[in-house]
């Protein structure tokens, strides 16, 4: 290692160990949560862009949103994992080791999406038929999911690297690359669906097009020496137990997105027995709604680094610091964003389809999960607290409960003693239960820090 390589390696590690944690968690938050909601709004706009094509598009969307939720698992199960040991590793002046985690996370993550792309265009019928797509909206799913599926290794991958970056303490290079994909995704839909007319098959080629971009510019951090770690097929491990160790710390992202993309197929064919209008309200509803937690998971993710460096470097006094802090930040923007968005429940639907039974079903579910939302922070922070700690099994076990464990059943019961009211309450009523569960975690996780001190 060169002396310049060893001076930057050491102002990384001063940064991480010894500034303010308040002062780091900005630091460290701000780039994600910028990340997260530039990539919201182009969804949000995505979305307002297909409904002007008409209900079952729109309704498209939301199928085929489960689909990404999937290739989304995939990603963090492969970035968190490697990340989490990669920052530990960085916490302890590992660089060699830290090095070929970061490398084998990325390999692993494309390999990954290059097969379920390739697997989702040979069964595709099979697979829109399990998201939970109508014979309506199939069409235009089956459109737009082709072009998902291209892009697919692309999109795993560009997550991967992002979260490497953040557990790196480099969350504003990944920035850099996510925004400029979404920033040009929202040109191409207009430039695709309006000026050109190509329709849903526009949407499909702008998202897949913007994530060849970020990919490229993640990658050009990677190998440009902007990071202490490299991405490159020297470092790629070979062995089982180090993509082990990386599946096994990142599974509760994996059980956690892959619960909530179950989730979202089931409830899809819950409302799809309502009509399109129902399907096209949820999915409304799912992308506003995620506009005020893309702040506060942007906050979280802030933490994980701290958590996972400091805890290699042995200062669990700072970790315990950052996991207050940034639990009352997540609480005070759920409280200042989710309030208005109730408020304001019908304009904000109809802004993404003027439909009158999709505006009446949505705004219901809508208000509700801005309520709901008041729950979830406590549960979110426990489970980013076990992951960076490296606690494998109760970080799945937390990770499970929002996203599946109570909400799968949740939905199946509610839908059918309730019928569709039961779809607009189910979610809510499953992160309520999570938040009760939540606080005897988070007990624990308190203890462990303390055992750990």
């Amino acid at each position: 290692m060169t002396q310049e390589s060893q001076e930057k390696q050491q102002k990384q590690y001063d940064k991480m160990t010894k500034q303010p944690v308040g002062k780091l968690l900005l630091m460290l938050s701000i780039p994600t949560v910028i990340s997260m909601m530039v990539t919201n709004i182009y969804n949000i706009v995505d979305t307002a862009f297909v409904g002007t094509l008409g209900t079952s598009q729109s309704g498209a969307t939301g199928v085929v949103f489960g689909f990404m939720a999937i290739l989304q698992a995939v990603a963090f199960m492969c970035g968190q994992g490697a990340g989490s040991i990669m920052s530990r590793r960085l916490g302890e002046k590992d660089l060699q080791e830290a090095t070929r985690y970061a490398s084998t996370g990325f390999f692993l993550s494309f390999g990954l999406g290059l097969c379920m792309g390739i697997g989702s265009l040979a069964w595709m019928d099979t697979l829109l038929n399990i998201l939970g797509s109508t014979q309506t909206i199939a069409p235009y799913a089956k459109t737009y999911i082709s072009f998902i599926a291209v892009a697919a290794p692309f999109f795993t991958s560009s997550l991967t690297m992002n979260n490497l970056l953040r557990y790196e303490g480099k969350a504003k290079f990944g920035t850099v690359g996510m925004m400029t994909g979404a920033v040009l995704n929202i040109g191409l839909d207009a430039l695709l669906m309006l000026g050109l007319g190509m329709g849903i098959a526009g949407a499909g080629i702008a998202t897949a097009a913007s994530q060849f971009v970020s990919f490229c510019i993640l990658l050009f951090m990677f190998l440009s020496g902007r990071t202490q770690t490299r991405i490159g097929m020297r470092y790629f491990a070979r062995d089982w137990k180090t993509l082990w160790n990386i599946v096994a710390t990142g599974f509760p992202s994996l059980l956690r997105q892959g619960l909530n993309s179950a989730a979202t197929m089931i409830l899809n064919r819950c409302a799809g027995i309502y009509g399109d209008a129902a399907v096209s309200a949820m999915s409304c509803v799912s992308r506003i709604s995620f506009f005020p937690m893309a702040v506060a998971i942007g906050i979280g993710q802030g933490f994980q680094p701290i958590s996972s460096f400091n805890l290699g470097a042995g200062k669990k006094d700072r970790v315990r610091k950052a996991f207050r802090v940034a639990l009352l930040g997540e609480e005070l923007v759920l409280a200042l964003l989710a309030v208005p968005m109730a408020v304001y429940a019908a304009p904000l639907i109809q802004m993404l389809r003027d439909d009158v039974q999709v505006i009446e079903i949505g705004v219901r579910a809508l208000r509700l999960a801005c309520v709901s939302q008041l729950f979830i922070p406590l549960t979110m922070m426990v489970e980013m607290g076990f992951q960076s700690m490296g606690a494998k099994v109760l970080a799945s076990f937390s990770s499970s409960l929002r996203s599946g464990v109570l909400l799968i059943p949740t939905i199946m019961i509610l839908t059918k003693s309730r019928g569709l009211a039961g779809v607009q309450e189910a979610q809510p009523l499953s992160i309520v239960l999570a938040f009760l569960v939540g606080i005897f975690l988070c007990r624990v996780y308190l203890k462990r820090l303390e055992d750990k001190s």
